[in-house]
């Protein structure tokens, strides 16, 4: 069917503009992104959902061995970004995808884990303590999922998040078809609305309010592979709630080269799994990175994952800065490095194929996504 100049064309369809020398902003570069559309659908078997989840992925396979895999075919692209969706009432669809690529004509706009510790040196981690924090954004886009991740508002009724949160590559884990999303808020005072404050030295008490999932789209390169190979460039699910939520959400962007990054760094909050109850925020620079992945040494810990990684730069149409979500944070990396051991953690960055895909759960129109 398509060759590999074909899928050379898919991988490298974003067009990367990025701003001249002169302009010493970090500006969001515009991409024209591929078209992913559904094909057919098919009803599977309702899954048992009876796997444990997980709170991270553990893989031996680091940068290196990740550069070194054969590109994929143009068959196997459109067969990773095929997707489950799993309903609220249990029933399950396949649905296999198309991938296109539009002219501005045609669419008429323009393995091993010697232990659970990710902290590296001294801890750099931020608790976000107080209403007037959390309730604002950035940080009131993050919220937490009943399996015991972190997940990241980037619609009305849409959460992105990880993959091995809802899914072990093998099976759903338990509680995936209750799944529901935590908005942390304020505990209400004896008095109710117009108690008083209690003693500024003391941090607001917070409790979560949920809301369930109306369905949730894992990709297929997830579902098929594993951590050791290609599946850990698609760890990453999107879920709809039942319900708007009625926060400020973040946008999703294309991941930028690191070398195009606002220092070289990245950001994300989440709830660690060590600081019950607390959003804890970093940020830190990327020490390496794959097509699809970001290979980093922010502190965390296991209930981070599925945390939105996120960047702020110069969008020149709006004038005007803005942050956007270009990659999920997975988990821990344990890599032998020449018999060396080194660890990381790992991001899955938004590709512009990623993009697509995600954009088109989410708005269900293909042209409202053209641009990343």
């Amino acid at each position: 069917m398509a060759g590999l100049s074909t899928l050379i064309l898919l991988l490298c369809a974003a067009k990367d503009v990025m701003p001249s020398s002169s302009h010493w902003k970090p500006t969001w570069p515009s991409y024209r992104v591929p078209v992913i559309l559904p094909q057919s659908t098919l009803n599977l078997d309702k899954p048992q959902f009876d796997a444990e989840a997980r709170l991270e992925v553990v893989s031996p396979c680091g940068p290196a061995c990740h550069k070194s895999s054969p590109l994929p075919t143009y068959e196997e692209v459109k067969h990773y970004l095929s997707y489950e969706t799993l309903y609220a009432n249990g029933s399950l669809t396949e649905t296999e995808v198309g991938i296109y690529i539009l002219s501005n004509s045609a669419d008429g706009s323009q393995g091993k884990s010697r232990t659970k510790r990710q902290i590296y040196g001294y801890d750099s981690r931020f608790s976000i303590f107080g209403k007037d924090f959390l309730l604002n954004y950035p940080f009131s886009t993050s919220v937490k999922l009943s399996t015991g991740c972190t997940g990241t508002l980037v619609a009305e009724k849409h959460v992105l998040t990880a993959a091995h949160c809802i899914h072990d590559g093998k099976s759903y884990v338990k509680g995936a078809q209750k799944l529901r999303v935590g908005f942390l808020k304020p505990k209400m005072k004896d008095g109710g609305k117009g108690a008083n404050i209690t003693k500024s030295a003391m941090p607001e008490k917070m409790k979560f309010q949920w809301i369930r999932v109306k369905r949730t789209h894992v990709p297929k390169g997830w579902i098929k592979g594993n951590a050791n190979d290609i599946g850990m460039d698609y760890d990453y699910a999107l879920l709809e709630l039942k319900k708007p939520h009625k926060r400020k959400f973040m946008k999703i962007g294309v991941s930028p080269p690191a070398r195009h990054l606002p220092g070289g760094r990245i950001h994300f909050s989440g709830y660690d799994n060590d600081r019950p109850g607390n959003l804890v925020y970093r940020f830190c620079d990327v020490k390496d990175e794959t097509y699809d992945l970001l290979y980093q040494q922010c502190d965390a810990q296991p209930g981070a994952s599925g945390s939105g990684v996120y960047v702020r730069m110069w969008k020149r149409q709006n004038h005007k800065w803005e942050r956007k979500i270009i990659g999920i944070f997975s988990g821990h990396q344990w890599v032998d490095m020449n018999g060396t051991p080194q660890d990381f953690n790992v991001a899955v960055r938004i590709t512009p194929l990623k993009y697509a895909q995600i954009c088109y759960w989410i708005k269900g129109n293909y042209l409202d996504c053209r641009e990343g």
